[in-house]
């Protein structure tokens, strides 16, 4: 089999967290332009896979079902241990009739009315964080106020009770990544677990006392006749807490951090000059939270040319393919009014993320909420990054707002009017 120009990626090993600390901007550049489906070379216990970087290709993958599954695994942490163990009972990694049948389950769950509930609680809470954080003046964002906006508004949907959810917060965080060098994959196994665990306590309850929310909709849902098991249920919700909390709170950070040094973005943000959900979109494009997904080859195929074989591990790059050229104009540049923009965040095709319309959400009413209580902002100290070979962002980024007294004094005044 050829293996393509291995000389790109000799030196880069993919799997390691540390990899990502170092700017990778060259690299993908050449991959793309050179080598778009690269073989990454095996590398101790780790098995060989293949590399895909551009945008095209990234899509085409999402779109092939028949040669490309996720029932081996969607995450090189998965992919390279040779399987998942949630595989045909967690929607990320099922694969046809069940995985059509199993959405449509969970898509109940996202009703439009439960969603304009939804999106007016993040709304209220976002507005109501932003602007207490501006009038102390300063803040840790990332612990301050974007921790709790996903978080909030996942748990809200899942059920969890308000007590439970600077706990549940904790574990996503160390789930898929680590705000520490040293973390192991024990310390991140121990994290997943404990997700597991308080969520089959917390189907028991609904199954004894429905609710109407997510996992009272899995608890009445059946596929083929038969009801989901408990193992099924749980598998979801720990999908729903870790996907709907990471990719936000991540995004969100990034889009503070960017837009503090780019201050022209800001002021065309700030004027009104551009509109919140255009604005959004390339929030999502720059900060590319999930930096990779995958798939495993069933039977023999092309990828861009490329042959892959039955059974190879694919990955597919976001943080490359949104920075394609090719379907990107100038694609290094932060333009909050880039039309179109294809990113590809959220993913493609069948396994298209479930909230994305609420992460779209989160992004935006942050946008709004700093435009409206905040002239400016700076980056105070250093940011701390995450240590991930999936994720990439902060867990802290400490900031100084200057406060617009007028936004501020309309806001007090509104909430006054409603009580």
């Amino acid at each position: 089999m050829i293996r393509g120009m291995t000389e790109l990626i000799h030196d880069v090993d993919l799997a390691d967290p540390q990899t990502f600390h170092s700017d990778l901007t060259d690299f993908w550049e050449r991959l793309r332009e050179h080598d778009p489906v690269a073989w990454h070379p095996p590398r101790g216990d780790n098995p060989g896979f293949w590399v895909v970087s551009r945008h095209a290709d990234i899509m085409a993958v999402y779109r092939d079902n028949v040669h490309f599954t996720s029932e081996r695994g969607n995450l090189l942490v998965t992919l390279l241990a040779g399987g998942d163990s949630a595989a045909g009972q967690m929607l990320a990694v099922t694969d046809g009739h069940r995985h059509r049948e199993l959405r449509k389950i969970m898509l109940t769950a996202f009703s439009p009315r439960a969603l304009e509930r939804i999106a007016e609680r993040v709304r209220e809470n976002t507005r109501r964080l932003v602007a207490e954080a501006v009038e102390r003046g300063t803040c840790d964002f990332a612990e301050d106020i974007a921790s709790h906006i996903p978080m909030g508004t996942i748990a809200e949907l899942l059920g969890v009770p308000a007590s439970d959810r600077e706990f549940l917060l904790s574990l996503t965080k160390a789930a898929l990544s680590s705000d520490a060098e040293d973390a192991g994959e024990v310390d991140a196994l121990m994290a997943r677990n404990e997700i597991l665990l308080y969520f089959g306590e917390l189907v028991e309850q609904r199954r004894a006392s429905p609710g109407d929310d997510v996992i009272s909709v899995l608890a009445g849902g059946e596929i083929d006749g038969r009801s989901l098991t408990e193992d099924e249920m749980v598998l979801n919700c720990y999908s729903l807490i870790i996907g709907g909390d990471e990719t936000s709170r991540l995004s969100m950070i990034d889009a503070v951090r960017t837009l503090a040094g780019h201050p022209a973005q800001w002021q065309l943000l700030r004027d009104g000059d551009v509109g919140l959900g255009t604005a959004a979109e390339e929030i999502l494009r720059w900060s590319t939270p999930a930096m990779h997904f995958g798939r495993t080859c069933l039977s023999d195929t092309e990828v861009g040319g490329v042959r892959i074989a039955a059974g190879d591990i694919v990955t597919l790059w976001h943080s490359s393919g949104n920075r394609d050229a090719s379907v990107f104009e100038d694609p290094y540049a932060f333009t909050l009014g880039r039309t179109p923009n294809k990113h590809i965040t959220f993913g493609y095709g069948p396994h298209f993320c479930l909230g994305a319309y609420l992460g779209r959400v989160e992004v935006s009413e942050l946008l709004s909420a700093l435009r409206t209580f905040s002239r400016g902002f700076e980056v105070a100290g250093a940011a701390r990054r995450i240590h991930s070979n999936f994720l990439t962002g902060f867990s802290s980024l400490p900031v100084r707002f200057e406060p617009d007294p007028a936004g501020l004094a309309h806001y007090h005044e509104t909430r006054g009017a409603r009580v």
